[in-house]
């Protein structure tokens, strides 16, 4: 099973209190990337229940993961964390291959993937 995404332990208790706050213990975490922010890619997070065609599928601290086909290139190598601070917590994503991000650090892009930038 070839691992795209590494998440920390951190990160998997939250998604885990997540999915219990939601109703969706057993469902899979789809991490991908989508087109828009101020960089032109952004990442997305949430729980599905269906694999599509060319989905990869993974698990990690007994969480299962899929990723989309177009996003396994895009988030090859990144770690996702959880970390908390006085202002609260929150998801930290570490993707090797962004090579620039937007002011607010919600998007960005690679050195071959631009996305379509949105006004921030």
């Amino acid at each position: 099973m070839q691992q795209i995404i590494t998440i920390t332990e951190a990160a998997a208790l939250q998604i885990k209190h997540m999915a219990e706050q939601n109703d969706e213990v057993g469902a899979f975490l789809r991490v991908a990337v989508k087109g828009g922010g101020c960089s032109g890619l952004s990442y997305g997070m949430g729980f599905d229940h269906e694999v599509a065609e060319g989905d990869l599928k993974d698990e990690q601290h007994d969480i299962k993961i899929l990723i989309d086909s177009e996003s396994q290139p895009i988030l090859n190598g990144t770690v996702i964390d959880y970390k908390e601070s006085m202002m609260g917590g929150g998801f930290t994503i570490d993707n090797p291959n962004a090579i620039a991000s937007c002011g607010c650090g919600s998007s960005f892009r690679t050195a071959t993937e631009t996305g379509t930038p949105e006004e921030c």
